[in-house]
Parts: structure tokens; sequence; C-alpha cells
């Protein structure tokens, strides 16, 4: 999860290398499924590396979907798609922070998924490490989220 048109360039980064390695590992990908910001960039990384990338639309059509997804759920939710998203994942990574992201993290802290924050900023990894408390992992890059997910996963499969 992560800002859409609003992303700064270091999100993107972070983004592609999150989707590459998500794939590498053999998860699947779940992302707002638009052609835009970290959810285009994560599903190009993803797709790049022969991963299988689904997005989860906020329209009712499939005209700003990424090229990169394999297959696009239109819901016609607009934001309430968020909640889809989040329930629909094992973990959630947040990388960058914007509104609908924020929305997200707080739903994954609320429906009890991990949460993972890259490249948040401090201000909201104080707020959502306070509202989540060991449920939110803050982690200092691409790597170390990748990590985290993991040992989130294997927790949670006992």
């Amino acid at each position: 999860m992560g800002p859409g048109a609003g992303a700064r360039p270091e999100d993107l980064e972070r983004a592609r290398a999150l989707g590459a390695g998500i794939a590498r590992a053999g998860w699947v990908l779940l992302t707002g499924g638009q052609a835009a910001g970290v959810m285009d960039a994560a599903s190009r990384g993803a797709s790049g590396a022969g991963g299988l990338v689904v997005g989860v639309l906020p329209q009712d059509g499939t005209e700003a979907a990424s090229p990169a997804l394999d297959l696009a759920l239109v819901t016609g939710l607009g934001n309430a798609r968020n909640a889809v998203n989040v329930l629909s994942s094992d973990v959630v990574i947040a990388c960058g922070m914007g509104p609908g992201t924020a929305s997200e993290a707080a739903l994954a802290i609320k429906a009890g998924r991990p949460l993972v924050l890259l490249g948040c900023g401090a201000k909201a990894e104080a707020f959502f490490r306070e509202l989540g408390g060991a449920g939110v992992i803050l982690a200092a890059d691409v790597d170390a989220a990748l990590a985290a997910a993991g040992d989130a996963l294997e927790r949670e499969r006992g």
C-alpha cells in the first residue's frame, strides 16, 4: 500500500524493489491496482520478477488499471475498497504515506493484520506504533520489510 499520484521517487523505487522481492519469495502481490504511484511500481516490480499480481480497483472498470496486473478486481467501491485490500492481505506493507495509505494502515491495525511501515516518516510511524503496538513493524529498508513480512507470515502459519 502507498501513495498514488503523489508518491515520491524514493517510494516508487522501494515499491518496485518490494514487488520484485515479494515475487521472488513466491508470495502474491495485492495492490490498489491502478497505473499510478506505489501501486503501479510494486505491480511492475512483481510482474518483472515473474510474480502473480492482483489489483483491487476502486473504479467500476479497468481503464485505470496497471498494465502489470495479472488479475484486476473491479469493485466500484471507491476508497471503500481499502477494506477489501486489507482484509484480503495476510500482511500489509505501507511504502510511503498519504491519506489513502493512512486509512489502510488504520484498517490493518483494526483487523489485526501485521503492518510493516517503510519510509512512512517519523510522525506516521509514531502514530501507528502507538495505535497498533507490537503489530506495527518499522522497517529501515526493503530487505527489512520483506524479512518482517516473512516473519509475520511464519507466525500466522504457526
